[in-house]
């Protein structure tokens, strides 16, 4: 497929497209800085403002799919920065005519109890809150797509550097654990998953989860 991928260098993003080009992909990665990419083939680095509804739009059009992994952990407002670029995401995706749109979400608004969300526990860490927060706010967004073709994965409570297995489990809005009662995805096996949705569409306008 022809695809982009939003925040292409960043800590999900940069297993996203690895995965992406293994598979024999082409990517226009959108990034901040075009060089961190200089000499990857089969990636077409270009430098855009998210927030740029126009300008990003521009970007997508002609496209298979757009895979978002647009955060805004190093942004001191990183809720109100988040929201607003996910709304540019969704709002360029759809003026462009681009088919698909998956989003990397977060564990957060995953269910660990019946209408009890994990971003709703007293444990949860409170330096991810604003992150959680605004990814909560992007599957509402979705969610109130009319037409839009959209899909988010949600990974597990621990996203973390690892080795890609090819073996986890889906889920849909509970956060999954294991026997242990721990829940953790490696960054790669998160990709593994993502491109296997691109690849072969199963969660259409809907959110879905992995972990081990």
């Amino acid at each position: 497929m022809n695809i982009v991928l939003i925040g292409a260098t960043g800590y999900v993003g940069s297993k996203l497209l690895d995965e992406a080009l293994a598979r024999g992909h082409q990517v226009t990665a959108i990034v901040t800085k075009p060089e961190k990419l200089a000499g990857r083939t089969g990636v077409t680095a270009v430098q855009a403002d998210v927030l740029d509804q126009a300008g990003l739009a521009a970007r997508l059009r002609g496209h298979d799919a757009v895979v978002s992994a647009f955060s805004g952990h190093a942004q001191s407002d990183v809720y109100d920065y988040y929201v607003r670029g996910i709304t540019s995401v969704i709002a360029a995706t759809k003026v462009a005519g681009v088919p698909r749109l998956l989003v990397v979400g977060g564990a957060g608004s995953l269910e660990v109890a019946p209408g009890v969300q994990l971003v709703d526990t007293p444990q949860f860490p409170a330096q991810w809150k604003g992150t959680a927060e605004g990814a909560r706010q992007a599957l509402n967004l979705l969610r109130a797509e009319p037409e839009l073709d959209w899909t988010m994965l949600s990974p597990a409570a621990h996203l973390e550097p690892g080795t890609r297995t090819g073996r986890f489990r889906l889920g849909t809005n509970q956060l999954l654990v294991d026997a242990a009662g721990e829940s953790r995805i490696s960054v790669e096996d998160y990709a593994v998953a993502m491109i296997d949705e691109l690849e072969r569409p199963a969660h259409r306008r809907a959110r879905f989860a992995v972990a081990y």
